[in-house]
């Protein structure tokens, strides 16, 4: 008889993605390969922490779906989140290191800043800079810690000028 194996190896569609911070794992969950262009890799999972997260601005809760665009040469990951019925309630944007992926596991570092964009524009919120400061990452890391405020700044620009869907679209199509 067989080992019980891990039931997302072997599947070429299946990845895990590993979140850590500060050097500690935050969240692992195994997500669908939509995509991987060599430079983005998307994947779609249903939200992976139990219970529902209200923010104030938005809830998330079981039944909802993030379709998560990670690169390799950028320093943000932005997650398309819809209801379980499709509705688009809006993107959570992270700030990361950029994304890795190895042996099925796509490693991804958050750097505590966020952008968080409603499904219409009309709200975007800077999030998480008190977070980001008292880090340490400016003085430990000044580069990244600049990298990091750049990517969001880009981001934030992108969302109120209408090119966050742009970033987003499918790139091999056309």
């Amino acid at each position: 008889m067989s080992a019980p194996s891990d039931p997302c190896a072997g599947r070429p569609d299946e990845l895990v993605v590993a979140l850590t911070k500060a050097g500690r794992t935050k969240i692992r969950y195994p997500a669908e390969l939509v995509r991987d262009d060599g430079v983005r890799v998307t994947v779609r999972a249903p939200w992976a922490a139990p219970g529902v997260r209200d923010f104030g601005f938005v809830r998330f809760e079981p039944g909802d779906v993030f379709t998560e665009h990670y690169w390799r040469d950028r320093w943000f990951a932005v997650k398309e989140v819809r209801t379980g019925d499709g509705g688009l309630k809006g993107w959570y944007c992270d700030i990361t290191r950029p994304a890795v992926l190895a042996d099925g596991v796509l490693a991804v570092e958050d750097l505590d800043l966020d952008l968080w964009v409603s499904a219409d524009g009309s709200c975007v919120l800077r999030l998480d800079e008190d977070e980001f400061d008292a880090s340490g990452l400016a003085d430990r890391d000044p580069a990244a810690a600049e990298a990091a405020a750049s990517a969001l700044d880009e981001l934030e620009s992108l969302a109120r000028t209408d090119g966050l869907t742009g970033l987003l679209a499918d790139r091999s199509s056309g």
